[in-house]
């Protein structure tokens, strides 16, 4: 919106002139971001206290996270919150991978949202069905997938697939895109979902995903650091980056209050679409193969997650205490505090890792 209200006097008042810089507008959607989550969180937490809206804790959890039980939940609104207001304040609102973004974000919050709602309703840990609502992340990420291919063709968006570490081997998905971005979408939603199960451990690995994709996004928007790096150009993509910018400031901001001990929650309202979200930029800006990497620890999780089921359902043994990972080393004695910042030690390691390939082509 500011884009638009003042780009435009750029003639009469030269310092507006800055507002067509990227940078200058993502910089703007973290600091934005940031101070709303500052501002509205205190508010925010004292409302769902009074309305109740407490975390129920599964029985098969550990038993430490019992003195959990009763701690303001659904605070995903408010990163939801966060991310969609600077978003639309600084971003210019005639870029189309703008609107994904935001309505992939949106409608996987909408989802976690009616789910967690359910949950603080029944007093119990269950709110949609697990089919119901995978059905539901499939269709929004089926329609968001339709959508980008069906983009005008001035913004040269294929069904091509680019693997990192390799510049010469591009495949094309053709008709299997769609499902392709479905996985990766429902894939990232659902592996945030699982990462969240200590204070600020979910939110900080999604700020270090974030911020490695704000610089995807804008190398991938701009046709002279696109050519250099020998990566995928995508004409306007660059302007998601002030999406990712809207993110990092989002998650800084609830941080603050989901610290160990955490104030507030952010249920699946924010873990979907925090997933939703990484997903998507990873889509658009071409680097849907490199969230593995960038996304590492959320993978790791997921994997436990995997490999425990399968193993006990083949086997009828376990290969963790518990899963996901990290209620593993809970109950091999690790402090909470010390699982999550070597969590995000991995998170960051992992990210470097991911930025590592812009050179290793």
């Amino acid at each position: 919106m500011l884009f638009h209200l003042l780009f435009p006097l750029r003639d009469s008042v030269s310092a507006f002139n800055v507002f067509r810089y990227i940078t200058f507008r993502t910089a703007g959607a973290v600091l934005t971001a940031l101070l709303l989550s500052l501002l509205l969180g205190p508010w925010f937490i004292r409302t769902l206290r009074r309305l109740s809206i407490g975390q129920n804790i599964r029985d098969v959890g550990p038993e430490r996270h019992q003195v959990k039980a009763g701690t303001p939940t659904m605070g995903g609104v408010l990163i939801v919150t966060a991310i969609v207001v600077p978003t639309l304040l600084w971003a210019r609102w005639s870029n189309p991978y703008v609107w994904i973004a935001l309505g992939v974000t949106v409608c996987f919050g909408a989802i976690g949202f009616a789910d967690d709602y359910l949950k603080v309703r029944r007093r119990h840990n269950q709110g949609l069905s697990a089919r119901g609502k995978m059905l539901l992340l499939v269709g929004v990420a089926a329609l968001a997938a339709t959508i980008i291919l069906r983009l005008p063709v001035r913004h040269e968006f294929t069904s091509t697939l680019f693997l990192p570490f390799f510049k010469d081997i591009l495949v094309d998905l053709g008709l299997l895109y769609v499902p392709f971005v479905v996985v990766v979408l429902t894939g990232a939603s659902n592996a945030v979902n699982l990462t969240d199960g200590l204070d600020g451990l979910a939110i900080g690995a999604t700020l270090v995903a974030a911020a490695t994709y704000t610089f995807f996004t804008y190398i991938a928007g701009n046709s002279v650091l696109a050519g250099y790096l020998q990566v995928a150009y995508i004409p306007g993509v660059g302007e998601v980056a002030v999406f990712c910018g809207a993110l990092v400031g989002a998650s800084l901001g609830f941080l603050w209050f989901n610290a160990h001990p955490a104030e507030v929650f952010m249920g699946d309202v924010g873990s979907l679409a925090l997933g939703g979200a990484i997903g998507t930029v990873a889509v658009l800006a071409k680097q849907e193969i490199l969230l593995v990497v960038v996304g590492g620890l959320f993978v790791l999780e997921a994997l436990s997650v995997i490999l425990q089921v399968g193993s006990f359902k083949l086997r009828g043994k376990r290969i963790l205490r518990m899963a996901p990972l990290h209620h593993h080393f809970e109950l091999v004695g690790w402090a909470e505090p010390k699982i999550i910042v070597r969590f995000w030690i991995l998170a960051i390691l992992f990210a470097l890792l991911g930025l590592s390939t812009l050179k290793l082509r």
